[in-house]
């Protein structure tokens, strides 16, 4: 049994991994927490906990040793204080992006900040278990992807390993989210007359997980070029992202079918979701609520060599939580589903 604490546990993102960690059979939660609900019960912020732990937050000063760190942290925070959480866990996951980017100078092109520990860059893991689940065997630290990342990468991942994506010209993704990947703070655009109802393009150009992409696609030491943009929706959780990728050469369907099989047949949270009827033709976030599952469709365009690459995730799972336990996993050679077999709900 492992000792497990997570740093800043009193977000959506800290609360669903508190949420699977207590389900895991080998993970104990020894503390989490919080430095505006300290003291607090921890059901008190994530109600749903109710029964399930009597936990309290405590101040990050508190921290004790464990065997692994979970660090829920917003941006910018971990890499200042990541000398201190090294001494006591030998063992860290961030969720976040402090340590996601190989290139130290990513962080002040996409974040707008100097990196504060880039000495460090290179120890650190990307955390995607599909594509660099070998080295996360033996990995220390391992740097959770972002959510809207997570969703365009595996989607378009066996196209570039595949070699077929044209090289000269752009990829255009478009990352529709719902309100929970903006984090439990509160604003004008979050309050509910100006939110509800609303498609709204908060990020056209510009986006972080831009630099991610760019870095997990690139073949050969050669990044693509990635025209990325981002648009909020009324859902709480998912993600859709469709990219438009244009071919090398023309393909027929059944070529694309075999890329995506043999890219993920093993894979146990991967499913290629193409019917010819149905609701549920292509990937549809809102049945993924609460699982760990991404599920990747594409569409060919007979009139174009353009292929229309759907992925859907649930933001706070796959995109977060979810993704950290499975690496988790990986990492100690438990069985990768543990404690994330949930299959979802449907209707929901």
């Amino acid at each position: 049994m492992l000792n497990v604490s997570i740093v800043g546990a009193s977000g959506y993102g800290g609360g669903e991994l508190l949420r699977l960690l207590l389900d895991h059979p080998e993970a104990k939660v020894k503390q989490v927490t919080s430095e505006s609900n300290a003291g607090k019960f921890v059901h008190r912020i994530h109600p749903n906990l109710r029964k399930r732990t009597d936990l309290k937050f405590v101040s990050i000063q508190e921290l004790q040793e464990c065997d692994v760190l979970f660090l829920g942290l917003p941006h910018g925070e971990s890499m200042g204080r990541i000398e201190h959480f090294m001494s006591l866990a030998p063992v860290i996951i961030d969720l976040s992006a402090d340590f996601r980017l190989r290139n130290p100078e990513g962080y002040p092109m996409w974040y707008g900040h100097e990196h504060g520990k880039p000495e460090l860059l290179r120890e650190w893991v990307y955390g995607i278990p599909e594509l660099h689940r070998e080295e996360m065997k033996t990995a220390n630290y391992i740097s959770s992807a972002g959510c809207l990342a997570t969703a365009a990468i595996l989607g378009l991942y066996p196209l570039f390993q595949a070699g077929v994506v044209a090289p000269d010209r752009p990829v255009v993704i478009e990352g529709k989210t719902g309100s929970s990947g903006a984090g439990g703070g509160v604003s004008l655009a979050s309050h509910h007359p100006e939110r509800s109802g609303a498609m709204r393009s908060f990020k056209p150009t510009g986006h972080r997980h831009t630099a991610e992409i760019c870095q997990e696609l690139a073949v050969d030491g050669l990044e693509p070029s990635i025209a990325f943009s981002a648009t909020s929706i009324e859902a709480v959780r998912g993600i859709l992202s469709t990219s438009h990728v244009w071919l090398r050469e023309p393909l027929d369907e059944r070529e694309i079918w075999r890329i995506y099989r043999r890219a993920y047949a093993g894979e146990p949270f991967m499913r290629i979701v193409k019917e010819s009827g149905g609701v549920y033709r292509y990937p549809e976030p809102k049945i993924l609520s609460g699982t760990n599952y991404c599920d990747v469709g594409f569409e060919l365009d007979e009139h174009s060599p353009r292929v229309v690459v759907l992925a859907a995730l649930d933001n706070l799972m796959k995109g977060a939580a979810g993704q950290a336990v499975q690496s988790f996993n990986i990492r100690f050679g438990f069985p990768e589903t543990t404690a994330l077999e949930f299959a979802g709900l449907h209707p929901i």
